[in-house]
């Protein structure tokens, strides 16, 4: 199977940023909606982004942020991949990408009814909205813009649409392995998973969240151990 991509979200410090590195992050996000905890200025997002090595790619959050908002913000903070978690429009979400020339994600809120054929829908509008579309992020609907730590029923989500999907909404040490083995997603999301605290990052629980992701990618779809 395909080595699943890990972003750790909501790093607000120096330390934070350090330990996801060190452990294996694929990308760490940054979160510019100034009601989350999580939320860090663009002039702290740039000092953080500084840290970064060659090939770890800094993602920016906005949550109904308007365009000159996002440009302003990318400005400061050059991040690599933006993501849009709220209840942006795709055309929204293709204009603010266009006027920073960043690729972009968009997030699906899943609920309890929503069925397969919304997400290949929803995929499909995003996609012919803009050639700057990156992919999907499934998370839990909630009445807040993430970061709530609910999971939603990952059977849910046609086979065809998980391999290019990002997977998010309640991860954690405990079940991202079975997450990971049962959906194959393209990559994996984790914010409040891997906290010590709202906003403060547990070192000891972002290298064991990692490591529960590689566990799973030993895993056959059958539940064997992959041959190597």
């Amino acid at each position: 199977m395909q080595r699943t991509r890990i972003k750790i979200c909501g790093l607000t410090r120096e330390e934070d940023v350090q330990a996801a590195v060190a452990a294996g992050a694929d990308a760490v996000g940054f979160v510019f909606y100034p009601k989350s905890p999580r939320y860090v200025t663009p002039q702290r997002a740039a000092e953080l982004i500084a840290l970064l090595p060659p090939f770890v790619t800094a993602v920016g959050l906005f949550v109904n942020a308007p365009a000159d908002e996002v440009a302003a913000t990318v400005a400061a903070a050059p991040v690599g991949l933006l993501q849009f978690h709220g209840d942006e429009t795709a055309q929204q979400c293709a204009a603010a990408a266009a006027a920073v020339n960043r690729p972009f994600v968009r997030v699906f809120r899943v609920k309890g009814d929503t069925v397969g054929s919304e997400l290949l829908e929803y995929e499909t509008q995003c996609r012919a909205s803009s050639p700057l579309f990156a992919g999907v992020l499934l998370d839990t609907f909630v009445d807040a813009y993430g970061g709530a730590g609910k999971v939603f029923d990952w059977s849910l989500v046609p086979k065809d649409l998980a391999h290019r999907a990002v997977l998010s909404g309640g991860l954690s040490v405990h079940n991202v392995t079975g997450a990971v083995a049962s959906m194959r997603p393209y990559a994996v999301d984790v914010s409040s998973g891997v906290e010590a605290a709202r906003g403060i990052k547990d070192a000891r629980l972002i290298a064991q969240f990692i490591a529960a992701v590689r566990a799973a990618e030993s895993i056959s779809t059958s539940g064997q151990p992959a041959i190597p």
